[in-house]
């Protein structure tokens, strides 16, 4: 079903006004960052070559080839059953949009590998550029926090700390309501459809998730969020002498965990017990949920036999970054040949073409981010992403044709510099053409 939407604004602000896209067409699998630089779409497509022709994903050296493969044949499963829907009016506030994703990931006994159809309400887009937009949605708020008063906070983090060192948060009724099995859920759903994965995990809270012991974990006082818990634990580790002020704070919080006071003889082992608990003991049953979760979705075979596969799915933070070397790459730009139904000159296309070059090699990690989830509908660059010089006011977009259309009247940088940061700003705002 084609479809035609664009973004437009319900707002007064000039940024609203001017983001407009559409996303009309069929679904794409990918993976165009450093952790799996490789695009294979599509997934769900009527695919023209049988199972059993193709070889096992376990015999794959490629991790990232592998776990594509793996994704294919585990919807291929899946693809005559019934839809999975998710449906959100986008006109309710953000606390209810943030209610209506973590209500749609508590539900139980879902196989999450059926093919999955979203809705805006509110909003008249429809295709897998809704889909894509959606599983963005969804690991922005696992990543950076939901809008729900949970224990007295207005934004409520599942995962606390420094990028490469997050840790589940230890509040425990965020345990109590099982949010780290529907964290694991949304994980392992959104690697099933080659979307944006949980990035900037500590390592040994990602050890401790595949079944290892805590004991053999690498732990780092990085990873304690607590700075002031950092500090305390810190002053045992070396061999200066200790003030009676500091034997008395880590003696107080050695016993508050179970563990003996310290010593000039059990310092050393004393330091890795009390690291080791502020890591991974505070935190083992909201592992085990998420570990719960994430079997939930089928997904746990290719991490237990593929251990390559593992730091796709749970990526560094600098292994993710939207670097303009990798949008480059993806891009079809317009062709120089000349044709009666262009809307403008080659000389025109060419302008537009090297403003956006331009755009792409200067802007901040944070504005390449917005202008690929604008032009695709998450900020995973795609290959084939196509670029169109077309008379208009503004930028739009077809996310599911992966097209970003945009206008040829500009004639400086800083005009359509300043247009284009205005319309990728409005991603959050659904795509609008009512």
């Amino acid at each position: 079903m084609e479809c035609s939407e664009q973004r437009t604004s319900n707002e007064t602000s000039v940024g609203q006004a001017l983001g407009r896209r559409a996303s009309d067409g069929t679904a794409s699998e990918e993976q165009a960052s450093k952790v799996a630089v490789l695009n294979e779409r599509p997934l769900q497509q009527g695919l023209a070559f049988s199972e059993a022709a193709e070889p096992a994903w376990t015999g794959i050296a490629d991790p990232a080839k592998a776990a594509v493969l793996f994704r294919r044949l585990l919807l291929r499963q899946k693809e005559k059953e019934n839809v999975l829907r998710f449906s959100m009016d986008i006109q309710m506030d953000v606390e209810e949009q943030d209610r209506a994703i973590i209500c749609f990931y508590k539900s139980n006994k879902v196989d999450w590998a059926r093919p999955l159809h979203c809705i805006l309400q509110g909003d008249a887009a429809v295709g897998e550029g809704v889909n894509r937009h959606f599983f963005s949605q969804t690991m922005h708020k696992l990543q950076n926090g939901f809008k729900i008063n949970f224990g007295n906070t207005m934004i409520t983090m599942l995962f606390e700390g420094q990028s490469d060192h997050l840790i589940p948060s230890t509040s425990q009724i965020l345990v109590e309501s099982d949010l780290f099995i529907m964290a694991g859920r949304m994980i392992g759903h959104s690697f099933i459809h080659g979307g944006p994965c949980l990035s900037g995990l500590s390592p040994a809270i990602i050890h401790v998730l595949l079944g290892n012991t805590s004991d053999t974990a690498t732990i780092r006082l990085e990873d304690i969020p607590d700075l002031d818990l950092r500090e305390t634990i810190k002053t045992v580790d070396g061999n200066n002498e200790l003030t009676e002020r500091e034997k008395d704070v880590i003696t107080e919080l050695a016993l508050s965990w179970d563990l003996p006071g310290v010593t000039n003889t059990n310092r050393k082992w004393l330091f890795y017990r009390l690291l080791q608990h502020a890591v991974l003991g505070r935190t083992l049953g909201q592992v085990k949920q998420m570990r719960r979760g994430i079997k939930e979705t089928n997904v746990w075979p290719v991490l237990t036999e593929r251990a390559d596969v593992v730091p796709l799915m749970f990526p560094r933070s600098s292994n993710i970054m939207c670097s303009p070397k990798i949008i480059l790459e993806n891009i079809i730009w317009p062709g120089e040949e000349e044709d009666e139904d262009d809307e403008y000159s080659v000389d025109i296309k060419c302008r537009i073409a090297g403003y956006l070059r331009q755009f792409i090699e200067t802007a901040p990690t944070d504005n390449l981010k917005q202008l690929v989830k604008f032009w695709v509908g998450w900020e995973i660059p795609i290959r084939d992403m196509q670029l169109e010089v077309v008379k208009g006011d503004f930028p739009k977009s077809s996310t599911c044709f992966l097209t970003l259309r945009m206008p040829g009247h500009y004639k400086c940088y800083e005009e359509f510099s300043s247009c284009l940061e205005s319309c990728i700003a409005t991603n959050d705002t659904g795509f609008g053409l009512v």
